[in-house]
């Protein structure tokens, strides 16, 4: 299976226009995606050798990337 990165527009196509209206508007949430695109890269390079490390770390990792998916998407629905 290829590797691929998980971008917030790959993930949410239909919100792009908000994704980028928020994320130019509203300092949360670009925090937000910061640290979600920052974590989204570190768990690509994990998973295509260039960081070991334990499984454990890297599932603990895509459970962050998840809960932060989740805060955004809360905060994507409640503004449109």
């Amino acid at each position: 299976m290829p590797l691929s990165h998980h971008p917030l527009v790959q993930e949410f196509p239909e919100h792009k226009d908000a994704i980028h209206q928020l994320k130019m508007a509203n300092s949360r949430f670009h925090g937000l995606m910061d640290e979600y695109e920052d974590l989204d890269k570190q768990i690509f390079r994990i998973e295509d050798g260039e960081e070991p490390t334990s499984d454990e770390y890297l599932e603990g990792l895509k459970k962050q990337r998840v809960a932060l998916k989740d805060q955004i998407y809360q905060m994507l629905k409640s503004d449109s």
